[in-house]
């Protein structure tokens, strides 16, 4: 039996180390229900802690973790159905017998028993308000001229954690709906051709809806530098670069 313990506690020990080592970017954000983290894994992968509660967005292989020794989820938030979001093992490893994914119809086709947010819908899941706001392309297109994310299929969420309004925007351009969003607090805008928004795009966005903090996200190889500069005369716009 203490065989068994000690096996445990060193397997234990070997999970949390195996996450920790990592070394993965945080921020911390202070919020009337307590201490809100943000952990920056990779690509579009992100994970948000408030004291007991997990919540990810776009938990996926491809953001450079395989998830080992990282928390259960209580709340999982999918954009859209493309690799490098919606990633069915890695959503299986991080969920429990109680966890929440909420995600597209297209998402549910692949694997049921989520909530599905279309477009405009707003619920509390959770305890977590969470909003759907359209995420597509109007410029950029495929070489047959279709869209690479079309309206109406993808999402970004904001999701309320206490008093904070956090706007995660998926893949998307700077839509009509996007700039005239309203008190957000954090923002998560992609800046990646020809997938999504270039820095230009970001710009005119994050100048239009006045995010307090504005993390250019979904980068690849994308200079953030050039959105630095973009911004730098909008004083009420706080732009934070970490690893994405």
């Amino acid at each position: 039996m203490q065989n068994f313990i000690l096996f445990l506690i060193i397997n234990i020990f070997i999970t949390v180390m195996s996450f920790s080592q990592k070394n993965y970017e945080e921020d911390v954000y202070k919020t009337s229900a307590g201490t809100l983290k943000i952990t920056f894994i990779g690509h579009a992968s992100l994970m948000f802690t408030l004291d007991d509660k997990v919540i990810y967005i776009d938990p996926a292989q491809y953001s450079g973790s395989d998830f080992d020794g990282f928390p259960k989820a209580d709340l999982l938030l999918i954009t859209h159905n493309h690799f490098d979001h919606f990633d069915i093992p890695i959503i299986e490893k991080l969920s429990k017998e109680n966890s929440k994914i909420v995600y597209t119809e297209i998402c549910a086709q692949q694997l049921p028993g989520g909530f599905i947010m279309k477009n405009g819908d707003k619920n509390k899941v959770c305890g977590f308000t969470i909003e759907a706001v359209p995420a597509y392309n109007i410029i950029h297109k495929r070489g047959d001229g279709n869209p690479f994310h079309p309206k109406g299929e993808g999402n970004g969420y904001i999701i309320t954690i206490s008093d904070k309004r956090i706007y995660i925007a998926g893949d998307t351009e700077n839509t009509p709906e996007m700039k005239v969003l309203k008190n957000i607090d954090i923002a998560f805008l992609p800046m990646n051709l020809p997938f999504t928004m270039s820095p230009e795009m970001v710009a005119d966005a994050a100048k239009a809806f006045k995010p307090k903090v504005l993390y250019p996200y979904h980068l690849t190889q994308t200079d953030t530098n050039g959105l630095l500069k973009l911004m730098k005369d909008e004083k009420n716009v706080e732009v934070k670069i970490r690893k994405m």
